[in-house]
């Protein structure tokens, strides 16, 4: 046996997202030969990946398929995030930037978000999360520190505001800064203003994924956004019923612009069902079945998936302490939905040019 014949093994394993072999893509590290042993480590492209067991497997079939049925294989996996951010002026360790964005509000978003990052930081992932609804930000009260303000380090002779964390997931809100019980009243460009320091001025160390929860809508603070940084993918979150769903569109279809030509990863279907906790195979079409699958299809995009409407996130979100932290139908649901949403960024990133900072006037 020799390391020569392992490569040559594992060269026709196929990375099934990527289509392209382990060893062509630079995976394989490691190889270790010892007797009737032998080791080495795959590098996946995140620690999210919903096939690792799939890769896995495949490699130790294709490694006794040529070494033999009595060989011992061990199979270490690690996970090194990808990214086309580099050499970036503003967030230079941030590996990829997802906007989630939905056209209308009261869909959900900030529930889908907040869990959506819990469950990428539980797969072992860096993250980070902005709260850009600067009218209405709901981070604080989901992540149970609506009380903390962050802490502020010089460097430089310059201020930097340190990110709260909670749950794995470094955060930062306008309510953090703003009286809980006050209303924030400010004109666009002071909107605009506030991402741009939550971007620039906060020390967000590195991360693997950077998630913004946009406010409803197409305003000044998405083309802020476009126009400040390059956004590796965009998510839209609707619920299935026909008034959502016309909004869910114009929000996509922002993105979508030449002119914008942010990637979309997918769309994610929020109260898709009903589910009553004590019969968790019923399941009840309350705002109508299937839109955002529909609305995924007629875009050519990815159905990322159904999050169920079940009481347990609504008291979730209110304690403080995201589902998806806990076991259970609908912390699954989100788990599965951090697994797509690596997957794609992971299949965008392989396939698709870089994105740029958008140049427009409006």
């Amino acid at each position: 046996m020799s390391k020569e014949r392992v490569l040559k093994a594992l060269s026709t394993v196929e990375e099934p997202d990527l289509k392209k072999d382990l060893v062509s893509l630079g995976m394989i590290k490691e190889i270790e030969v010892d007797g009737n042993r032998i080791s080495f480590t795959v590098v996946l492209t995140t620690p999210a990946c919903p096939l690792k067991e799939l890769i896995r497997n495949r490699c130790v079939e294709a490694i006794q398929k040529e070494l033999g049925k009595n060989v011992e294989v061990i199979v270490n996996m690690v996970a090194d995030v990808t990214s086309t951010r580099s050499n970036a002026p503003l967030l230079p360790n941030v590996k990829n930037i997802i906007a989630i964005a939905s056209g209308k509000g009261g869909v959900g978003k900030s529930t889908v978000t907040s869990n959506l990052a819990v469950s990428l930081a539980a797969s072992g992932a860096k993250v980070g999360l902005i709260d850009a609804d600067i009218s209405g930000p709901s981070v604080p009260v989901m992540f149970g520190c609506e009380l903390e303000r962050p802490e502020i380090t010089v460097e430089n002779g310059k201020n930097y505001i340190i990110p709260i964390e909670r749950f794995g997931v470094k955060l930062i809100s306008i309510g953090f800064l703003a009286p809980s019980d006050g209303a924030v009243v400010w004109r666009g460009p002071m909107a605009s203003s506030a991402l741009k320091q939550f971007i620039g001025d906060c020390k967000w160390g590195e991360l693997d994924y950077m998630l913004i929860d946009l406010p409803p809508g197409t305003s000044d603070i998405h083309l802020t956004l476009v126009q400040t940084i390059p956004v590796t993918g965009a998510i839209i979150v609707t619920t299935p019923q026909k008034v959502a769903l016309a909004d869910a569109q114009k929000g996509l279809s922002m993105f979508a612009q030449p002119q914008i030509n942010v990637p979309i990863l997918g769309v994610v279907e929020n109260m898709a069902y009903f589910t009553p906790e004590e019969l968790p195979e019923n399941k009840y079409y309350i705002f109508g079945k299937d839109g955002g699958k529909v609305l995924s299809e007629r875009n050519k995009v990815d159905f990322l998936g159904q999050i169920p409407l079940v009481q347990s996130i609504r008291e979730a979100g209110d304690s403080g302490r995201p589902l998806a932290i806990s076991d259970g139908i609908t912390a699954l649901a989100f788990r599965h939905l951090a697994e797509r949403v690596a997957q794609q960024v992971a299949i965008r990133n392989a396939t698709q040019e870089k994105t740029k900072p958008v140049e427009i006037r409006v």
